[in-house]
């Protein structure tokens, strides 16, 4: 399967970015959650710890109302009072339906079941016909019941918030270590994510600069290929289109000196076997004057065969795929090579060198430069 490149340098730039972003970005979305839940936890649980605090000391309060209201029934018997017993009853039951809406442990519940139970025993008693202040002995009895009743419940209401506290401290211990361990990931991920944009960035650039190194050395040969984004792909194409007619420039030019070389060096093998033939006196013996213009004649040819093999090497030396030959030699014997091709030259100028040469060993192309002293010497004794 092969996936779809991106079409620039900056859109390769952007997408690593991305990546290297989203790792961070899921890291702080996860926080965010985990905080938010939290948040929400903790404040559902003040809610309920509030509001639990609140109806037991209403629960508390009402069971405590009915007593009295039950007492100064005892005193008065006057039914007025059985109407605000009626009225103090009915909030206790809401708050008792208020509190089993709270309540999630299942001892705390039977306890509440159990203060309702009683609630509704003693509501019959004192609100059902033919009650009288003798029988408020046996209900002041059942509203000391209700009140243990009632600090059970308030017991296991607060034992219920001490659990929720707990379980919150733990929910917040394990966000930290998640969010530790995500972070002790995120740093790998990111490391991971940069060297992968890197190579996918460093990688075509290396090849365009590559190609561009052996452009530059004249190193044609060689196919160039980037692979990357297309941008640098169709610059990779550019730089092949060049060497393609950089290659065809160097072969053409290769051929036109070996052709001139070989049509100049025709006529120059018979001016120079001409020359031969007039120094020999195969033509007859000559005066002094006509060897001196003969010798002339000799000299040029030599120095022309020399340029026209100068001019050859060069020829080689620019197609040649390789580069330099290099390899171990002494350079005194290679400038005593060069003194003796330049001797007629020296001798027709009446030049004479003074050669002081340490002979050092060198590690260099020996052909190119031999090439390049030559060219030296004969330009030095030529200007």
């Amino acid at each position: 399967m092969q996936f779809a490149r991106p079409r620039s340098l900056s859109g390769l730039l952007l997408i690593g970015l991305f990546i290297i972003a989203l790792p961070l970005l899921a890291a702080l979305l996860t926080a965010a959650v985990q905080m938010r839940r939290l948040a929400e936890n903790s404040e559902r649980l003040v809610d309920e710890g509030v509001q639990a605090t609140r109806l037991s000391q209403d629960l508390f309060g009402q069971i405590v109302s009915l007593e009295r209201t039950v007492r100064l029934y005892q005193v008065l018997e006057d039914n007025k009072v059985l109407q605000a017993y009626r009225q103090h009853d009915q909030r206790l039951g809401k708050i008792i339906a208020q509190l089993g809406q709270q309540l999630r442990a299942s001892d705390a519940r039977v306890s509440l079941e159990d203060l309702a139970k009683l609630q509704g025993d003693v509501a019959e008693q004192v609100l059902g016909p033919g009650y009288a202040s003798k029988n408020t002995g046996k209900t002041l009895a059942s509203f000391e019941r209700m009140d243990t009743l009632a600090s059970q419940v308030s017991e296991r209401a607060n034992a219920q918030i001490d659990e929720e506290i707990g379980a919150l401290r733990i929910a917040t211990a394990r966000a930290q270590r998640q969010l530790f361990w995500e972070s002790a990931l995120l740093v790998p991920l990111t490391l991971v994510a940069i060297l992968l944009i890197t190579f996918g960035i460093g990688r075509p650039l290396r090849q365009i600069d590559r190609a561009i190194d052996e452009l530059g050395s004249g190193t044609f040969f060689r196919s160039i290929r980037v692979t990357g984004p297309l941008d640098l792909e169709r610059l990779g194409r550019q730089l092949e289109w060049l060497r393609q007619r950089l290659l065809d420039f160097a072969q053409e030019r290769s051929r036109f000196l070996r052709h001139m070389s070989h049509e100049l060096k025709t006529p120059l093998a018979n001016i120079r076997e001409g020359t031969e033939l007039l120094m020999d006196g195969a033509v007859g013996p000559l005066q002094t004057s006509q060897r001196e213009v003969a010798q002339i004649l000799r000299e040029n040819g030599i120095r022309l065969q020399r340029m026209i093999e100068n001019l050859l090497s060069f020829s080689a030396w620019q197609t040649n795929s390789v580069g330099l030959e290099l390899s171990e030699f002494r350079i005194r014997p290679v400038i005593k090579q060069v003194i003796e091709n330049q001797q007629l030259a020296l001798l027709a100028q009446r030049v004479r060198l003074d050669v002081r040469v340490e002979d050092l060993t060198l590690n260099a192309d020996r052909g190119k430069l031999r090439l390049i002293l030559e060219n030296l010497l004969s330009n030095a004794v030529k200007y």
